[in-house]
């Protein structure tokens, strides 16, 4: 437990220094990441290089699905043709497909380097961080009403 507190205050002040939201959210997602799923130092050595990777090919693909389907779908959906739906549907498909083939590589990797149950923890711990994420920006953004 010393050391995971060591290695988030380490990360808080890379990320003062940093002083981007971006790797401020990535180094808490680290911390939290490593305390639900309990990474020995040698296992989070292993494990962090084989995530960060996967993360960054699921980032491409969640930006390819923004520019290639919302952003046509917020021009609205009755201006779409029959066959510009089609496209998109075939478009959404191929990406929830490379999320799935991402998903089942990642596994694989990891598999090497950490326990099934471990692998298992993960998705419900990124679950847990973006809905704890979220809800501490309502409450932020709920105070900058008041």
């Amino acid at each position: 437990m010393k050391k995971l507190v060591i290695l988030f205050l380490f990360m808080a002040a890379t990320v003062q220094a940093q002083d981007g939201k971006h790797e401020k959210i990535k180094a808490l997602k680290t911390a939290y990441i490593t305390e639900a799923l309990a990474l020995t130092p040698a296992e989070a050595e292993k494990f962090w290089p084989i995530y960060n990777s996967y993360h960054d090919k699921f980032h491409a693909l969640r930006v390819k699905e923004r520019n290639e389907i919302f952003e046509k779908l917020r021009e609205g959906l009755n201006k779409l043709t029959d066959a510009e739906a089609n496209d998109l549907i075939d478009k959404n498909l191929a990406i929830e497909s490379g999320k799935v083939q991402l998903r089942k590589q990642m596994t694989a990797e990891l598999r090497k380097v950490i326990s099934p149950k471990k692998i298992i923890s993960l998705k419900k711990a990124e679950d847990d961080f973006k809905r704890e994420l979220f809800e501490r920006y309502r409450q932020s953004h709920e105070k900058r009403k008041d």
